[in-house]
C-alpha cells in the first residue's frame, strides 16, 4: 500500500502543508495501527525547517486516515516533525497543543468545531469574477444555487465526498457571501461516541485542508486561505471556532460557565490575536461580520462580536461558544491551545505557544486582490 506522509512546514507567517508518499508492505490490512507506519526523514532545508548542513528531520506518525484519492488499502498519515535528537521541532505546533492538554487542558473535556472559509482563484482572480471590474455586490451568493451565482461547486462536492471517505468529522458545507468563496465545517456532529477533542478535530481540519489542495490540482483551481482575499467592500475569510467544556454543557451551570469563560477570554485578547492567523488586521475591521481587532466584545446571536453565544444556547441555558476571531489561515493547534490555556487558567510561564525562533522564511499569504 501507499502511505502519504503529511506534515506542516516552517513557513512564516503561516505554515503550509507538505507531503510525500512511500510504499509500506503489510500482511493483514485488518490490523493496521499507528505503528504500522514507520518514522521517516525529510530534507528540512527545503521546507524552511533546518539549515543545509543539518537538514535531516524526522516525521513521526501521529494519526492516519483512509486515502480517498488512491483508494482502498492506501492511507493518509499525519505526522509531527522532530529533530534528529528526538525533540519536537519549533514548527511542531501540535506538540504545543499536546503540552497544553497535559498541563490541565484535557480536564475541561472540550469539544471543538471549525468553520473553514476559503476562496477559489483562477488565473489570479476569484473564481467567477469578470475579467474586468467587479461582480454584482454581495447578497445573492450566500448559500446560493444556480450557475450565475455559484462557482466551483464540482471541486467543493468532490472535497466533501473525500472528507467523508477519509473518516473525518465533516459536518457540512455552503457557499459564502463573496462570489468564489466557500465554507466547510468539521467538528461535533451529535454522533454518540464520536471523538471531537481539540487534538482530534484539529487533525481533521489539517487533513481536510490537504484534501482540498490535493483535489484542486485536477481542477486547476487555486485554493486560497487569505484572511482578506479581496480588498474593499467584500467579506474576509475566517475560521470561526466553536467549543464547549463539560461545564458549559451542563444544564445546571452551563450559562454561568459560559460567562466565566468569556471573562477569561476577554482578559487574554491580546495573547489570542497573534496566534489567530496572518494578516488578521485586514479582516477584523469591525465591518463585514467582524469585531475590531483592537476590541473584545461578546454578544447573544451577534455576528459582529468577538465571541458569539448562539441564541439557542442562551434559551436552553447551556451549550457552546463561538470564537469569531480566528482567520482562514490560522493554525487550529494554536487556536485550540490558546483557548484551552486561557479557560483552564494555566500558568502562562508553562505555556509555550507560538513560532518564535522558527527558521521559516516570510512568505506572502494575502492576495489582496483589487480590480483597477
Amino acid at each position: 500500500m501507499f502511505a502519504e506522509y503529511i506534515w506542516l512546514d516552517g513557513a512564516l507567517p503561516a505554515q503550509q502543508l507538505r507531503s510525500k508518499a512511500r510504499y509500506v508492505r503489510i500482511k493483514n490490512s485488518d490490523k493496521i495501527k499507528l505503528n504500522t507506519f514507520p518514522e521517516w526523514n525529510f530534507d528540512g532545508s527545503s521546507t524552511y525547517q533546518s539549515t543545509g548542513h543539518q537538514s535531516d528531520l524526522i516525521l513521526k506518525p501521529v494519526n492516519f486516515f483512509p486515502d480517498p484519492i488512491r483508494g482502498q488499502d492506501h492511507y493518509l498519515v499525519l505526522c509531527e516533525v522532530f529533530t534528529s535528537d528526538g525533540q519536537a521541532h519549533v514548527s511542531n505546533t501540535r506538540a504545543q497543543l499536546r503540552n497544553i492538554l497535559e498541563l490541565g487542558g484535557a480536564a475541561l473535556e472540550s469539544w471543538f468545531g471549525f468553520e473553514q472559509e476559503y476562496t477559489l482563484f483562477l488565473m489570479q482572480r476569484p473564481l467567477g469574477w469578470p475579467e474586468k471590474g467587479f461582480p454584482k455586490p454581495q447578497g445573492p451568493f450566500y448559500c446560493a444555487v444556480g450557475s450565475e451565482v455559484v462557482f466551483g461547486r464540482a471541486l467543493v462536492e468532490a472535497h466533501a465526498q473525500a472528507c467523508v471517505q477519509a473518516g473525518l468529522a465533516f459536518y457540512g458545507l455552503n457557499g459564502e457571501v463573496m462570489p468564489g468563496q466557500w465554507e466547510f465545517q468539521v467538528g461535533y456532529r451529535g454522533i454518540e461516541g464520536e471523538e471531537v477533542s481539540a487534538l482530534t478535530i484539529s487533525d481533521h481540519l489539517w487533513i481536510a485542508r490537504w484534501l482540498l489542495h490535493r483535489l484542486s490540482e485536477a481542477f486547476e483551481i487555486e485554493v486560497n486561505f487569505s484572511n482578506k482575499p479581496v480588498l474593499g467592500d467584500w467579506n474576509g475569510a475566517g475560521c470561526h471556532t466553536n467549543f464547549s467544556t463539560y461545564k458549559t454543557r451542563d444544564p445546571k451551570i452551563g450559562l454561568k460557565a459560559i460567562d466565566e469563560a468569556v471573562k477569561f477570554l476577554s482578559k487574554k485578547h491580546a495573547l489570542h490575536i497573534p496566534l489567530y492567523g496572518a494578516g488578521l488586521r485586514s479582516r477584523l475591521t469591525g465591518e463585514h461580520e467582524t469585531c475590531s481587532i483592537d476590541q473584545f466584545r461578546s454578544g447573544i446571536s451577534d455576528r459582529g462580536a468577538s465571541i458569539r453565544i448562539p441564541l439557542q444556547v442562551k434559551q436552553q441555558g447551556w451549550g457552546y461558544l463561538e470564537d469569531r476571531r480566528p482567520g482562514a489561515n490560522c493554525d487550529p493547534y494554536l487556536v485550540a491551545g490558546r483557548i484551552l490555556a486561557t479557560i483552564a487558567n494555566i500558568d502562562e510561564k508553562l505555556v509555550n505557544l507560538g513560532r518564535e525562533g522558527a527558521l521559516g522564511d516570510t512568505i506572502e499569504i494575502e492576495n489582496n486582490f483589487m480590480v483597477a
